[in-house]
């Protein structure tokens, strides 16, 4: 049996509906707090049989800062996919960013060495790899160095990391994934797929950054290859295509029927717009659509490859505009059924 940590996010509700499809049983690690609806709605967008998918899973409260319940959680199993992260680039919530992605990978680590589980795979991000010094392409090879620029979230990643590596020198069966931005449907409000919210509303700024993206589907398939594979001890890339701003916000408004941004934002524009949204959260209580973090990061240039992956197991990926223009469809759908 698999367990699944992290089962109700983007990347955790795609994996489930791949592993329950294929038959495999899954037991999913859930905060009392948690709403299982997105999963549901994750499996209704490929399949007609949601209901039926959806009944096979089994949860089971927990979490990873409760050392029991992850033994409870483990018992009976021999996989466990390790999905779950607080992912904020907002410094308010360090302190819960460190407990989830670095205090609760620790826990999970020391309890599947304890319990002698079959294999692991933690799903990391590029946030914890290193970048080359005058630029280049990225790749696992990268070393990292600490760096004032870097966020608490990407910070978290790579402390989360170590802890696999450390379980891995502890005897540990494991592999790492290092995803790009993933691109896929579920809640329009979070994550990368806020994308398609703010082009929808009429997002009229792009930036001049360059980044790496990749579906959340090459993701989930390229996990459970490695899983079922011999490979252990080693990190991958996963990431189809490095893109600029302008080029994914383009093809985001063609998908949707909506203008695309007109305006390029500078370095100082960027700037005074996440001084402007962190003024208007704080008045409002909301989370800021921008940060000093998430604007940094729309002006950086980064390339990654992902050719280590292509290599050893043969991998295809979905290209970026295949991706945006399939989820277009679906944040559609979404629409008019509201």
């Amino acid at each position: 049996m698999n367990l699944v940590t992290g089962g109700t996010g983007l990347v955790g509700s795609h994996l489930l509906y791949e592993l329950t499809l294929s038959g495999d049983k899954v037991r999913v690690l859930k905060r009392k707090s948690s709403n299982i609806r997105n999963v549901h709605k994750v499996f209704s967008y490929y399949s007609e049989k949601a209901d039926e998918l959806f009944s096979k899973i089994e949860w089971i409260d927990g979490d990873l800062l409760d050392i029991y319940s992850l033994y409870d959680a483990l018992d009976g199993i021999t996989n466990v996919y390790h999905c779950a992260a607080f992912v904020s680039f907002e410094a308010v919530d360090k302190d819960q960013i460190y407990r989830t992605n670095v205090t609760g990978t620790t826990n999970l680590i020391n309890a599947t060495l304890d319990k002698n589980i079959g294999k692991l795979c933690h799903v990391s991000s590029i946030a914890a790899i290193g970048k080359p010094e005058n630029g280049g392409i990225i790749t696992e090879t990268n070393f990292w160095k600490f760096s004032k620029t870097h966020s608490v979230y990407a910070m978290s990643k790579y402390d989360a990391e170590r802890e696999v590596w450390r379980g891995i020198e502890e005897g540990l069966n494991a592999v790492i994934v290092n995803p790009s931005v993933i691109l896929g449907p579920g809640n329009w409000n979070s994550g990368s797929s806020r994308f398609f919210k703010s082009i929808w509303d009429g997002l009229k700024f792009y930036t001049k950054g360059v980044n790496g993206y990749v579906d959340v589907r090459d993701v989930v398939k390229s996990m459970i290859l490695l899983m079922n594979s011999e490979i252990k001890s080693e990190r991958f890339i996963v990431s189809a295509e490095n893109i600029d701003y302008q080029t994914l916000f383009n093809l985001i408004a063609t998908g949707l029927n909506k203008k695309p941004p007109k305006y390029k934002a500078s370095r100082f524009l960027s700037e005074l717009v996440w001084k402007a949204y962190k003024i208007k959260s704080s008045i409002s209580k909301s989370k800021p659509l921008v940060t000093k973090e998430t604007a940094q990061t729309a002006n950086a240039k980064s390339y990654y490859s992902s050719q280590k992956l292509i290599t050893v197991v043969n991998y295809q990926f979905l290209s970026v505009s295949q991706t945006i223009e399939n989820i277009c469809k679906l944040f559609i759908e979404d629409i008019v059924k509201s």
